[in-house]
């Protein structure tokens, strides 16, 4: 069956994603136009084709003891020099994309996956461009805020036009790990077909 590039994120709503999308483009990031604004909890990870139902599963179970959470975006942030990205700050919701991203890539799992970096969400606004347009990037975008309610994530799959498009939404279990009687995974909610490509490498 070979291989496939997966990766799973948290999608930044409207009017919000599409604000710091035309922002990312004005900042001559030249694969802005092709990006959808994002919270990354699993990196690109190639794996078997084989294991998608197992993975998916996986994913559902996650989903299902999660419950929705606050989101807020505040500022920026760069991790320039170590690696040429300016973001803006997740500073509510932090933990909680934290805490999936472990369950996510857990050893147990069938994802298993170390980083190169230890984990920071946030939402890439300009990647590997000119130093002064990085700087511009941090500057205007340092009064940005932003707050929306997470109800769950989605996988997307890595064409071979080098494309990532959404393949599923796995949305949160209605009580979380908190109530009891709550052991149901939730179908996950399919989305073949969309032309949505997320960010080459996920950033």
């Amino acid at each position: 069956m070979g291989t496939v590039t997966l990766g799973v994120s948290i999608a930044v709503p409207e009017p919000y994603g599409s604000f710091l999308q035309k922002r990312r483009e004005g900042f001559g990031d030249p694969h802005a136009h092709g990006i959808p604004t994002h919270v990354t909890l699993l990196p690109p990870t190639e794996v078997d084709a084989s294991l998608l139902p197992a993975i998916e599963a996986h994913l559902a179970e996650v989903a299902a003891a999660g419950r929705p959470f606050r989101m807020r975006l505040s500022g920026t942030g760069t991790f320039r020099p170590l690696s040429p990205v300016v973001f803006v700050n997740v500073v509510e919701g932090s933990p909680e994309c934290a805490r999936l991203q472990k369950q996510l890539r857990d050893a147990s799992g069938p994802v298993p996956r170390e980083l190169q970096f230890p984990y920071h969400p946030h939402v890439t606004v300009a990647h590997g461009i000119a130093e002064e347009a990085m700087d511009r990037a941090f500057e205007e975008l340092a009064h940005y805020e932003a707050e929306w309610t997470i109800e769950g994530f989605a996988l997307y799959e890595q064409g071979e036009d080098g494309i990532w498009r959404l393949e599923r939404d796995f949305p949160f279990g209605p009580f979380g790990t908190d109530a009891p009687g709550t052991s149901a995974v939730p179908a996950a909610v399919p989305r073949q077909g969309s032309t949505s490509p997320l960010p080459r490498p996920f950033t």
